[in-house]
């Protein structure tokens, strides 16, 4: 897989401004205009960020995005055996997270090619850091699912977990996401929603999940990271078996499923859905016991 001579390129992975063109590190522009390749997720966006910088690439530029990702990822890979040194670029932030990247970094590695990165900018680290909430251990969910079912079911899992948590959200389903959280984790869990970071009308909005949410049913426009306060000792902790299975079963007679009721007794008590699973299980068993025993006894 190399060329002639014996070597291969380098894929390049290269932060770009979140907001603040300022906010550039000096090494992508050396990268931007010295490149053989660069892979841009937009090359619209790539255009106004070479001009903001004063800068005109030399090598040639390709898309690179969702929709064509897999298709192009063997031509980049190409391209790096014969030796060229490839840039890839997102719209915003880091590549590969929760943006194009992750299947040709796979690629590349897959056939030994040398793998770096210029850091920069990211939302996540940002947000994080805005939030006033505990960031010494955090976890990053990116983006929830659109169907609400399907998020409320994503946040369950979540529920009991005790990191910080980051999410993105597109600013017209703010308002959902929130009133979900809100449901999920309880209307007084911590949160923070950070809005349009690094630019003009860069904006933190910080509270109790309830109180966001009705902020958030007003509208809210821009980019959208939101960062939740981790799972804390609640009460719930410690519950006994008896009470786990008393939780499911008013669920049932409610009309839940009881897959469903084990998940949402599972996310108001903080704890994975295997126990609750678990102790439903025990009590079937017991309960399957002592009828047969009863039965011999007749």
């Amino acid at each position: 897989m190399a060329d002639v001579t014996g070597t291969t390129g380098t894929l390049v992975l290269a932060g770009t401004p979140i907001g603040d063109v300022a906010d550039a590190p000096p090494r992508l522009a050396a990268e931007l205009e010295t490149a053989d390749v660069v892979a841009a997720e937009d090359t619209r966006r790539l255009r106004r960020l070479t001009q903001a910088l004063g800068i005109h690439t030399t090598g040639r530029v390709v898309s690179y995005f969702e929709g064509n990702e897999a298709a192009r990822t063997p031509e980049l890979v190409e391209a790096l055996a014969g030796g060229a040194r490839v840039l890839l670029v997102t719209d915003a932030g880091m590549p590969s997270v929760s943006d194009p990247g992750y299947r040709l970094v796979a690629a590349a590695v897959e056939q030994d090619i040398k793998v770096t990165a210029v850091p920069g900018p990211s939302a996540v680290l940002t947000a994080l850091a805005l939030s006033a909430l505990p960031v010494d251990r955090f976890c990053f969910e990116g983006f929830l699912p659109r169907k609400a079912g399907e998020r409320l079911g994503k946040l369950r899992e979540v529920a009991g977990e005790r990191r910080t948590m980051v999410f993105f959200e597109a600013p017209h389903r703010l308002d959902d996401t929130l009133a979900a959280m809100a449901e999920v984790f309880g209307t007084d869990r911590r949160a923070a929603v950070c809005r349009e970071l690094t630019k003009t009308y860069e904006e933190v909005k910080r509270g109790p999940l309830g109180d966001l949410a009705v902020w958030a049913a007003e509208g809210v426009r821009g980019e959208i990271t939101v960062v939740v306060e981790g799972a804390t000792d609640s009460g719930n902790e410690g519950l006994d078996p008896a009470e786990l299975v008393r939780r499911v079963q008013v669920r049932e007679e409610a009309g839940e499923r009881r897959k469903e009721a084990i998940a949402a007794v599972a996310a108001e008590a903080g704890l994975p859905k295997r126990e609750v699973f678990d102790a439903v299980v025990a009590a079937k068993n017991a309960a399957r016991t002592g009828q047969e025993q009863g039965k011999g006894l007749a």
